[in-house]
């Protein structure tokens, strides 16, 4: 699928209305579009715009980037509209964009899509930013709270619907639990975070959760909100709300501890980052393609199963050289240590460990022109 100019042009303006600019100084390797990085200190400065779209729960990490790459390159523009995983990877896939970021990997129907897109075939799928979803609620007098996940899988399915039921306070012996409805709020857009939140329900929660994994809400009926930041306004705006978000959205919205194996634990960047560490990559894809298969059922002590792995997608081979180059340049510094540690920084996320970093450097060191 292809955008005329127009469209492409008022795709791009609309990625641009809502965009995060950065401005940059540093290096790149005109010789080889993938060999870019922060700190590189021996190569020559790029100018002109990249646009990407996508997922709204990288939206403090990009920032993050943003101030990182302002000391890498001075002639560089990156707009990046938080539209949602489901259009970014809509506008990637028409050509209104040159990277997507998305908290799901391109499904069955979208890879061949993508491979079309892209000059030559090959697609990237980089796993670059990692955070557990919270659970978060707004629930007056109860400072803590620990929810299984049949009870989660209960509490969204609008099955448990008092926060005194008998199976919440089975996870929470000794607190107060008050005599309130449960209003559960969803996303009411297409979104990666719902994806991951039912993969984890589904996996996890067993018939608790009749569902299939989506990355539209399947239950009916319910309080929805666009994005992750509608999401928590409207829990932040009730009592006896619960919802799921990016952790490093929840603000000072409480946090359910998730049960695991026999312990409930508390999400964390360090908890997440176990998870994905054990998790194993989607076989049959491209040799550049890292997207994983998360291991949402763990019992392993420690580690946090809702997980929210956000991956930048683009092309291997692009149409021109300019294009080629700034992707590379910045997926670079993306994956770097000092730009992995500016997202944490940012976003509260968990940095790729220097496995995955070896692996993205593999996809960013082979981008160029067809």
């Amino acid at each position: 699928m292809e955008l005329s100019t127009t469209s492409r042009a008022v795709v791009l303006s609309a990625a641009l209305a809502g965009t995060l600019a950065l401005t940059a100084c540093g290096a790149a390797n005109e010789e080889n579009a993938g060999a870019g990085s922060a700190g590189a200190g021996d190569s020559t400065e790029l100018s002109g715009a990249l646009d990407g779209a996508g997922a709204s729960s990288q939206q403090a990490a990009m920032q993050g980037w943003s101030a990182g790459y302002s000391g890498v390159q001075p002639g560089v523009t990156v707009n990046y509209d938080p539209v949602g995983s489901g259009g970014g990877r809509e506008q990637f896939l028409a050509g209104g964009v040159d990277f997507a970021g998305s908290d799901a990997a391109l499904d069955e129907e979208e890879l061949p899509a993508a491979q079309e897109r892209c000059a030559g075939g090959e697609v990237f799928e980089l796993p670059n930013y990692i955070s557990p979803i919270a659970v978060v609620h707004n629930l007056e007098g109860v400072d803590e709270l620990n929810l299984s996940p049949e009870v989660v899988a209960g509490i969204f399915d609008q099955r448990i619907t008092t926060w005194n039921d008998p199976a919440i306070a089975a996870d929470n012996p000794g607190a107060s639990l008050p005599d309130l409805p449960i209003t559960p709020v969803n996303r009411s857009d297409e979104s990666g975070t719902t994806e991951n939140f039912t993969e984890y329900l589904a996996a996890a929660a067993g018939e608790a959760w009749p569902h299939e994994p989506d990355g539209n809400w399947p239950v009916p009926g319910g309080e929805a909100a666009q994005g992750t930041s509608g999401v928590v306004s409207a829990v932040s705006g009730g009592n006896g709300t619960i919802g799921y978000a990016d952790l490093s959205q929840a603000g000072e919205l409480g946090v359910a501890n998730i049960g695991v194996g026999e312990e409930f634990v508390t999400p964390t960047p360090e908890a997440a980052a176990a998870v994905v560490e054990n998790s194993e990559r989607i076989e049959g894809r491209g040799r550049y393609d890292f997207a994983i298969e998360l291991a949402r059922d763990t019992a392993e002590s420690g580690s946090y199963p809702i997980v929210l792995v956000s991956y930048h997608i683009g092309c291997i081979s692009y149409d021109d050289s300019e294009t080629a180059g700034l992707v590379a340049d910045f997926m670079g510094y993306v994956i770097s240590e000092e730009g992995q540690q500016a997202a944490a920084e940012a976003a509260g996320s968990a940095p790729i460990s220097d496995a995955l970093r070896e692996q993205a450097r593999t996809a960013v060191d082979a981008i160029t022109a067809g």
